[in-house]
């Protein structure tokens, strides 16, 4: 392969991972906000209240998806495939059947594996949900439409799964990245009306928001925490595009687009409080709602691809460790071995997806149970991760707690607030 050639290569698999690996994560501004603000949670957006929840979202991005799955996580990957059951076949590797350790590590391999795999339930039913709902925004006429169009779209999203990853990607990713570009610019828009809300930066914003607060941040702290849910499909999805590109997507376009909007929305809701019913959909004023829902409703869609595809590599990888029965697997790339589609895995999530829809009606009634799946498998992370370090490669026992207690006490502490 040409150097030129290579370039292009992971420049296609860098815009397919934008598509596919980051939609999750990046349709979060959707809903984050309005969910940690929300009437019940009894946090009112003041000043000093608005500076430190986006100064905690600001340093979960950075601690919790920069430095913990991106730099870390994305190391631990088996044969080139990600997800917590790689994550587990390393650590199993690492242990060995005599070890003390074997059940236990496995134990926790399958309990993370259920885990991801209700993430992938909840996940395209809240992004979904939460981008048609902006249609209330415009007039709430179309309140009884919500449910139906939402089902409609993720219905087609499902029946376009045999057309595979790869092919998917070249169709999301450009999409996508006009998604991160518009969450960037009107994050920018908003931050120069009002630009002390870059103060955010100073983490003592968080830990002051934290300590003023205390119970009531803490409960808070659970729908902060939807800002960082899509970690465990950027992992999962990984064997699709490789490391690399991963990494490049988010520290290029990901990251920055993310880290704008969210002070965009703190800067709108320092200048009007009463934005906080819904601060993402009223970021460029009442114009803007009806094609923003047009684009957020796409990016959801992508955003749900994410997890699906991850469902598709953890199944595989399930199968290969013994943990679920053999069933019929369809490679859907030549050159990219982890790119496949599980007919039967598509359809069962397809089926628990509509039924979440259906019961929970609302994507404010699904932050809960989403805060919980992904908290609780990004906890199960990195307890594996341990083991990795430690006993596959090798470091020293106070490296090993070094590099992973920092982010065992994040996970405990995110953990713990949404249960």
């Amino acid at each position: 392969m040409t150097k030129d050639s290579a370039k292009s290569s992971v420049a296609a698999l860098t815009l397919g991972a934008i598509g596919i690996v980051y939609g999750d994560i990046g349709t979060s501004p959707l809903y984050t906000m309005k969910e940690v603000f929300a009437k019940h949670h009894g946090i009112a957006p003041n000043h000093a209240n608005v500076l430190g929840v986006v100064s905690l979202i600001l340093w979960g991005l950075i601690f919790v998806i920069s430095l913990k799955y991106v730099t870390l996580v994305l190391r631990a990957d088996n044969r080139g495939e990600g997800g917590i059951m790689a994550m587990t076949a390393l650590a199993l590797s690492s242990v060995t059947k005599q070890s003390r350790w074997h059940y236990p590590v496995m134990l926790l391999g399958m309990v993370g594996a259920g885990l991801f795999f209700g993430d992938g339930v909840i996940t395209p039913a809240i992004s979904v949900l939460s981008a048609i709902e902006g249609l209330e925004e415009a007039t709430p006429a179309l309140r009884p439409y919500v449910i139906p169009a939402t089902l409609a779209v993720l219905v087609a999203l499902y029946v376009a799964q045999r057309r595979g990853t790869g092919g998917i990607g070249k169709c999301f990713g450009p999409i996508v990245l006009v998604w991160f570009i518009t969450l960037a610019v009107m994050g920018v828009v908003n931050i120069s009306r009002n630009p002390v809300v870059l103060a955010a930066f100073n983490p003592l914003h968080a830990l002051g928001f934290l300590i003023r607060n205390g119970w009531l941040a803490f409960v808070a702290l659970g729908a902060v925490v939807l800002a960082l849910t899509g970690a465990e499909a950027l992992y999962a999805d990984m064997g699709h595009f490789g490391k690399k590109s991963v990494r490049l997507a988010w520290f290029s376009i990901v990251f920055p687009a993310l880290a704008l909007n969210y002070l965009g929305q703190g800067a709108l809701l320092l200048s009007n409080p009463a934005a906080v019913a819904n601060p993402f959909f009223q970021q460029l004023g009442s114009w803007s709602v009806y094609p923003l829902v047009v684009l957020s409703t796409m990016a959801t869609v992508i955003a749900s691809q994410a997890t699906i595809s991850g469902a598709f590599s953890v199944t595989q990888q399930a199968i290969s460790l013994g943990f679920l029965p053999r069933m019929r697997i369809r490679q859907t790339s030549e050159s990219e071995k982890g790119q496949i589609y599980i007919p039967l895995i598509n359809w069962l999530q397809l089926a628990a997806v509509v039924l979440a829809v259906i019961g929970f009606g609302s994507s404010s009634n699904l932050a809960s149970a989403y805060g919980i799946a992904a908290t609780a498998t990004m906890l199960t992370t990195t307890l594996l991760t341990f083991f990795v370090v430690r006993f596959g490669w090798k470091y020293p026992v106070f490296l090993s707690v070094a590099a992973t207690g920092a982010f065992l006490t994040i996970d405990v502490a995110l953990f713990s607030s949404t249960s």
